[in-house]
């Protein structure tokens, strides 16, 4: 049975010539990027060529650029880096639908006194800009919105906040973690002081991800040890690990642009199959511009845990809109921030198209996922019944 993998926004296959690329600094290139001698000066050459890479791939200086383990340490680093580097009761403004690595870390300064302001989203997982305005006060230091989400593909307007932040003289940063290498990114147009990126999103292996720190942004580092990447990040470098992200980085800028249409097209073709074959189904975010391979779909009557299962024992691969808490199911806190109930929320399925996704893949998706939702629903004790 060929299997359909539609589950590409958790994680990526590593790309070939990604792995070709990394491979040479697990054998006969394994110097430690710090020693002064010829193993080490080639491993910080191929350190500092992905550097490049990576700052290419969002217009930002090589020298703008540290490594990181991936988003999760990105995104905190970006937070508690700025709000921690103020003394006197600084004030940060993000959003509820942002990742738990976000939010979660949100939650820590608020356990610090530093208070946190967290603005709500209309039904397409948008921000309003004038309660973004009306957020901001003498004492904000930082303003974290993420570019696209990780269930919805919605696309928050960062320009126009970019030029918020700028004219009230507040950090900006973004977690572009699901928009990297899908959409343009330009950290100098859309005014931004911090992003961050994970390779396993893109191509690149897990544990590896980057933060883009704007030259004169007063960050306090969180780790302690030696003098690597700047005293921003010590550690010994994961050469190989960045190598396959500055590859990845620049495998996206050649081919974004072909990438995101043919993904687009594809993914229309998906959601409109099933709208059309699936009856009481809703796309979220439907009325927002999102990325171009991310479907939200409500099929309401269902788990949507029983619906992921019934399609991977047919061959597709997909996933939810909730999270296992404490071994119980909670709905997504991203879908009820749009105004879902918690059994709409728990029967929502996310589709993510990826990169190698062919069109017979999307042809058999829309045969495989209208029979699992029939079959589930004639089971269902709710569906008849609404």
């Amino acid at each position: 049975m060929h299997r359909i993998y539609l589950d590409h926004n958790a994680t990526t296959a590593v790309d070939p010539a990604v792995l070709d690329a990394m491979l040479p600094y697990f054998s006969s290139d394994f110097g430690n990027a710090s020693s002064i001698h010829t193993f080490g000066q080639r491993a910080r050459a191929a350190v500092e060529t992905a550097r490049e890479q990576v700052a290419a791939l969002i217009n930002a200086r090589p020298q703008e650029i540290i490594f990181t383990s991936g988003g999760t340490e990105s995104d905190n680093h970006a937070i508690f880096g700025v709000a921690l580097s103020i003394s006197t009761s600084p004030h940060v403004i993000t959003t509820t639908v942002e990742h738990e690595a976000v939010l979660n870390a949100c939650q820590a300064l608020e356990k610090q006194s530093v208070a946190v302001s967290y603005l709500p989203v209309n039904r397409d997982g948008l921000i309003n800009l004038d309660e973004l305005r009306r957020a901001l006060r003498p004492e904000t230091v930082l303003i974290s919105v993420m570019h696209a989400n990780n269930e919805l593909g919605a696309i928050q307007p960062l320009a126009e906040i970019g030029r918020i932040a700028a004219e009230a003289d507040v950090y900006f940063h973004t977690d572009a973690v699901q928009s990297a290498a899908k959409i343009p990114l330009d950290v100098k147009a859309l005014q931004l002081d911090l992003l961050s990126l994970s390779g396993h999103k893109f191509y690149a292996p897990k544990g590896i991800g980057a933060l883009f720190i704007k030259s004169g942004t007063r960050l306090r580092q969180l780790l302690y040890g030696g003098h690597h990447q700047r005293g921003f990040r010590p550690g010994t470098e994961n050469v190989t690990g960045i190598v396959g992200l500055g590859k990845a980085a620049e495998l996206a800028r050649v081919s974004l642009e072909k990438d995101a249409a043919r993904m687009s097209r594809l993914r229309d073709t998906l959601e409109q199959g099933i709208l059309a074959r699936v009856p009481d189904c809703r796309l979220n975010s439907a009325n927002a511009p999102r990325t171009p391979n991310t479907s939200n779909i409500l099929f309401p009557g269902l788990e949507g845990e029983a619906l992921v299962i019934a399609l991977d024992l047919k061959g597709l691969a997909c996933s939810t809109g909730a999270a296992c808490s404490s071994g119980a199911v909670e709905p997504s806190h991203v879908l009820t921030a749009i105004g879902l109930s918690a059994s709409d929320a728990r029967a929502t399925v996310r589709l993510s198209l990826g990169r190698h996704t062919t069109e017979s893949e999307i042809q058999a998706a829309l045969e495989i996922i209208p029979s699992a939702v029939s079959h589930l629903r004639k089971l269902s004790p709710t569906y008849h019944t609404m």
